[in-house]
């Protein structure tokens, strides 16, 4: 089923669903499987339909394990909480939090802002703001102020080195189970949309 010269859709069932989108500047294949959102295949612009197919044929059993690891586990409600409601709780979380850890790693955060972003968990700039995504307040407190921690540490250390993780080790020493946490259930929050 066509749908527009740069891609089309390889099956109509939405659990099976790849939107094949052809790219100029691609050299090579990508599959990316988004949680609750077609499968996507960006392939060379001069890959044949034959080739696409066969690529589609040989990765189906990928495909069905990835589709399979997506199963919701959170039972997150769309209608239990607004996105505003979202924003305000993070905030409020962020901020206490802020409070309470800055002081003791010595640094000052210049300001915090609460976003809808789609791939970030948090984010330190080098003016000292610090973002932080509002759907962490739908995960364990632990894990929200994990990542307050991780961006407050990047305020020493702007990288990821090891005196980074130190650091971030003598402010939580279980980070690693936190992060554990939101690798494994980060895909499902990351895809939750609020009730209008």
């Amino acid at each position: 089923m066509r749908c527009h010269p740069s891609f089309r859709v390889a099956s109509r069932r939405l659990d099976e669903l790849v939107v094949v989108r052809r790219s100029r500047r691609a050299r090579r294949w990508t599959i990316d499987v988004p949680w609750g959102a077609p499968a996507s295949l960006t392939v060379p612009a001069w890959m044949s339909d034959d080739e696409i197919d066969r690529l589609l044929h040989e990765h189906r059993d990928w495909l069905a394990v990835q589709r399979a690891k997506q199963k919701p586990q959170l039972r997150l409600d769309p209608r239990r909480i607004s996105e505003l409601e979202g924003r305000r709780a993070a905030r409020e979380l962020v901020r206490m939090l802020i409070d309470e850890e800055a002081h003791e790693l010595g640094v000052e955060v210049a300001r915090v802002a609460i976003r809808d972003q789609r791939t970030r968990w948090g984010s330190c700039s080098a003016t000292g703001t610090l973002s932080f995504n509002w759907r962490l307040v739908l995960a364990p407190f632990e894990v929200l102020d994990y990542v307050v921690v991780h961006e407050l540490c990047h305020l020493r250390e702007a990288n990821h080195s090891r005196r980074f993780w130190r650091l971030v080790e003598s402010r939580r020493p279980d980070w690693r189970e936190r992060r554990d946490w939101l690798n494994e259930h980060g895909p499902e929050l990351l895809a939750f949309r609020p009730a209008a």
